[in-house]
């Protein structure tokens, strides 16, 4: 008998109906020579500390650092789940051939692996890897079934990232609560939810502790356009383009041959001396320049750009993001979710005619593409931009049954997808310099000569009013007619202006700043390149922000993410730059997926983070400052709601570590409740100290975790 294990029921009927097993049993499906069962994402997890010595049970500094000699994964402790792994071994026992059907990704790897190796499975392994779960898709991975030993490089990256997690988290949470922490409240400290926090909390201050500097603009109306006094830039900021535009020294050099204009007006006197020795002169156009350009169709979709897009345009939390496009592909009508690449590979182009076809509610757009030969752009099918899987699109099946905020995400997956085969979009940039007393002045406009994709979105694009935005609100509009030497009057005026503040995180731009590690980058292709060193992966930011959110570190003002005071304290007080740089953070990533690629190894990953970690403790330990942190009571906030929607992210396991709190002392029992010294039902609502992921809830005898169901087994009984 050959068993399938698939990570959610819904997934394994899908399978079974495609392989004729028709049988449901007590926990699996049978027929037609297979088996097919089912975990709930993770049925295993690593061991608690005290499960591999008991002196760990009690929270202590002198227990730090713990660092197992060998790790162990053991069953989480729910009936559900107990019973149902209790199936899977059996199953497991008398298999002729195991077939993995778990996610196709590093977590879903991780997942099968371990009910696997829980379960003493001795037979062969085979691994079905499929991108999307239509009856083709499946059909498709099951001619074409692939040894287990293929992806044994994920299952170890796997496995080093949530030990790394464990070794990280426990050892960190413990020595930052105990030694800085007051109220015998946790201190949550993570390998990429500290680095995270801390790019909030540094804008933060750098928002606090910015001073506006005082400058003025000259402008003048002439024709009834608006021309701005050409500024001459500093070296500084030459220099800082160059590097932006990855230009080279001769370019830079000629950069600085081409720098013109007049010095910045920083002093309204230079300003009024400047009004008035032009106010009486006529304006004259000396340069008219008009170029023809083209812009190609936005990229497809990975999950972070789709997040983006979704929270700027609906306000979305990265998290019901992940939950709706999960759902969406769970009803097969778009392609596998937690990717991070916008390219399809070569071997999708014949089937994307199909797709096209299967977009019925989109015909009077696919209609222009009917009968003709697809354009196969380099900028969308490239083999060497895709790994595991390709960005995301739809199935080709007919979408029915969506609630309103998956036909939100739909469309805009559907409409990114039927755009990347139209026309580039053609238009017009005209440049007019003027002058006066030998002041230069400048405006430029914009015209769409053929709107090519952008028909696809409306008149106006996501992508130009990105650009609006970017360019302060400003319109760029279709100029009149200048002639080279025309000259005539005109209106000047000093306008009084004040430096700004960088902006504060939204969802979409820190999402933005955990996909390059805190760089602010706005071209594709650089971007792209810094994705090695991004914090976090794709699928788990969503919940690393939620985290965030239930931990109270973090809170939102309308779309805003800001810091508690208990998040800029905990950032404050960390000195361990390791615990808290997005770019080092950056660098163990990039060490994770080079163990996925095999050129690097696993072994050697977590020997450094146990190095680094045994330093990381000597260094606290070591402090005599007696710094403290006051921990507040997660307060009622706008962003308690989004932070409510949980970071399970979509049945997906958790990203951060289960910490336990601390005791009383070592000669005491039980688990240390959040707020133990509050009247009892404030406790109500408070993140669990157990799991993290549930809140408290009351219960006839005792108060317990709302994440009971999944397994977390805190209780405190009533005083």
């Amino acid at each position: 008998m050959i068993v399938c294990i698939a990570e959610k029921p819904s997934v394994a009927r899908d399978i079974a109906d495609v392989l004729g097993a028709k049988d449901k049993r007590d926990g699996y499906i049978e027929g037609n020579g297979y088996q097919v069962t089912w975990t709930f994402g993770h049925l295993c997890t690593l061991k608690e500390p005290h499960e591999y010595t008991p002196n760990w049970k009690s929270w202590s500094l002198g227990s730090l650092p713990m660092v197992p000699p060998r790790f162990g994964i053991k069953l989480i402790s729910n009936p559900t789940y107990e019973r149902q792994f209790h199936v899977i071994e059996n199953l497991m026992q008398h298999a002729d051939m195991i077939i993995n059907c778990g996610d196709a990704g590093q977590e879903g790897e991780l997942i099968q692996r371990w009910v696997m190796q829980k379960a003493g499975a001795r037979c062969p392994v085979k691994r079905l890897w499929i991108s999307s779960l239509t009856e083709e898709a499946i059909r498709e991975g099951f001619a074409k079934l692939r040894d287990a030993s293929d992806f044994q490089p994920l299952y170890e990256a796997g496995l080093s990232r949530a030990i790394g997690d464990w070794l990280l988290g426990m050892n960190a949470t413990r020595l930052y609560t105990m030694k800085y922490g007051q109220n015998r409240q946790v201190l949550s400290i993570g390998r990429v939810q500290t680095p995270t926090l801390a790019l909030i909390v540094n804008r933060q201050l750098e928002i606090q502790n910015f001073v506006p500097k005082q400058y003025w603009e000259l402008k003048t109306v002439y024709r009834d356009t608006t021309f701005s006094a050409i500024l001459r830039k500093s070296d500084e900021e030459l220099v800082l383009e160059a590097e932006k535009q990855k230009e080279g020294t001769v370019a830079k050099a000629a950069k600085l041959e081409e720098n013109r204009g007049i010095e910045p007006i920083t002093d309204r006197e230079r300003g009024m001396a400047l009004l008035e020795q032009i106010k009486d002169s006529p304006f004259a156009i000396t340069n008219v320049t008009r170029k023809n350009g083209k812009e190609a169709p936005p990229r497809l979709f990975d999950l972070t750009s789709l997040q983006v897009e979704c929270n700027k345009k609906f306000a979305f939390s990265a998290d019901e993001t992940l939950k709706t496009i999960q759902s969406l592909y769970e009803k097969k009508v778009t392609t596998y979710p937690r990717v991070d690449t916008t390219f399809l590979s070569d071997d999708i182009y014949p089937k994307c005619p199909g797709i096209l076809k299967g977009l019925r509610d989109y015909q009077t757009l696919t209609a222009l593409l009917d009968g003709a030969t697809l354009p196969k752009s380099k900028k969308v099918f490239d083999n060497s931009k895709v790994t595991d899987h390709h960005a995301i699109i739809p199935t080709g099946q007919p979408p029915q049954n969506l609630t309103d905020m998956e036909r939100r995400v739909f469309d805009l997956i559907a409409r990114r997808f039927i755009a990347v085969f139209y026309p580039d979009c053609l238009f017009a940039t005209t440049a007019v310099i003027g002058e006066v007393e030998q002041i230069e002045f400048k405006v430029s406009g914009k015209q769409i000569l053929e709107p090519g994709w952008r028909v696809v979105f409306g008149t106006l694009s996501e992508r130009s009013q990105e650009e609006k935005e970017e360019k302060g609100g400003e319109d760029e509009n279709v100029l009149p007619a200048f002639v080279v030497g025309e000259s005539g009057p005109h209106l000047p005026d000093l306008y009084e202006k004040w430096t700004q503040p960088p902006r504060p995180y939204t969802e979409a731009t820190l999402l933005r700043a955990m996909e390059t590690a805190g760089k602010l980058v706005d071209n594709d292709e650089l971007r792209d390149a810094l994705k090695e060193n991004g914090i976090g992966r794709p699928s788990t930011r969503a919940a690393i922000i939620e985290t965030l959110f239930k931990r109270n570190y973090i809170r939102k003002e309308k779309k805003n993410l800001i810091a508690t005071p208990t998040g800029v304290e905990l950032i404050q007080i960390i000195h361990e730059e390791l615990l808290k740089s997005a770019e080092l953070t950056g660098m163990w990533e990039k060490k994770l997926r080079e163990i996925e690629r095999r050129t690097y190894n696993a072994s050697q990953f977590l020997e450094e983070l146990k190095q680094m970690v045994s330093e990381i403790v000597m260094r606290v330990l070591s402090d005599n400052s007696n710094r403290h942190i006051t921990i507040q009571a997660p307060a009622s906030e706008k962003g308690e709601k989004t932070s409510a929607a949980s970071a399970s992210a979509a049945g997906k396991p958790k990203k951060e570590p289960k910490k336990r709190a601390p005791r009383k002392s070592a000669a005491k029992k039980t688990e240390q409740t959040a707020g133990e010294n509050q009247p009892a039902d404030t406790l109500v609502g408070t993140p669990c100290p157990l799991c993290g992921k549930g809140t408290i809830i009351k219960g006839k005898t005792a108060y317990g975790c709302s994440e009971w169901k999944g397994g977390c087994t805190f209780r405190k009984p009533f005083e």
